[in-house]
């Protein structure tokens, strides 16, 4: 059993005038991992949150990205870089290190822009479903231009599972979701979600590195992932069956045996 998530709220710096809150909920105890949600924000990681507590000596942090969850955003985070170095910083803050980072999806992107970092607390990461490279071919699927009941057949292996009626959601998850998409919006560069030049920069990457793919990925297809595995010199690629853009929610149990083997070799 594992305790009850706590949440809390950190100040940081976004530069040296504007500072942000930054919501985070912290479960478990013992090696530390940091998890970040992507653009289906953060209650799509809460429940495997819970899930990798529950592995012995784990502790997560997951944080929820300023302008996601009804939280605020300031006019100086604008960018997937800013809001990395922001979590660098809260790693700092709260003194952690030896930390596995997982991103999924924009998470993922956060993660690869926190290694390039080069803080001393990261010590691997895992990239699911992520994006934020420019592969050739293969483009992200422009969410902007898509209905809900499009993502969702893009999303997921089996996507009649996971469909939703925005309509028949209550006002303020309405409300949540439209904030969601606005930062999203900002931080992704609506609508391309890359950026160029980050495929050359991860050839920076110096810690151990985990690139997970859902075979049903369409918005970012299994070849985009194998692009960005081969970007990345310490990385491995693993394809994850019968799952999608969000293994977390779909398949959790696939997705954590799989960072499970990654975090300890030795099984």
């Amino acid at each position: 059993m594992t305790t009850a998530p706590t949440s809390t709220t950190q100040s940081l710096y976004v530069d040296r005038v504007s500072r942000v809150e930054v919501s985070f909920s912290d479960r478990g105890a013992g090696r530390p991992f940091m998890l970040l949600h992507g653009g289906a924000g953060p209650q799509s990681v809460s429940s495997f949150a819970d899930l990798l507590a529950e592995m012995q000596s784990v502790r997560v942090i997951t944080p929820v990205h300023p302008g996601f969850g009804g939280t605020r955003r300031p006019e100086a985070l604008n960018s997937i870089r800013g809001v990395a170095a922001l979590y660098v910083a809260l790693l700092d803050q709260i003194d952690l290190s030896n930390v596995t980072v997982i991103g999924n999806s924009i998470g993922g992107w956060i993660c690869a822009e926190m290694t390039l970092c080069r803080s001393p607390r990261i010590s691997s990461i895992v990239l699911v479903d992520a994006v934020g490279i420019e592969v050739p071919g293969h483009p992200v699927a422009d969410f902007f231009a898509l209905t809900m009941d499009q993502v969702a057949e893009l999303s997921y292996h089996d996507p009649d599972s996971f469909r939703i009626d925005v309509s028949k959601l209550p006002p303020a998850q309405q409300q949540a979701m439209a904030g969601n998409r606005a930062a999203l919006a900002v931080y992704g560069g609506m609508p391309s979600m890359v950026d160029p030049a980050l495929r050359e920069r991860l050839k920076a990457v110096s810690v151990r590195a985990l690139v997970l793919w859902g075979e049903s990925d369409r918005i970012v297809d299994p070849d985009y992932g194998r692009a960005y595995a081969r970007a990345i010199p310490t990385a491995r690629f693993r394809l994850l069956e019968g799952t999608g853009h969000v293994p977390q929610l779909e398949t959790p149990q696939l997705l954590l045996e799989a960072i499970r083997e990654f975090a300890d070799p030795a099984r």
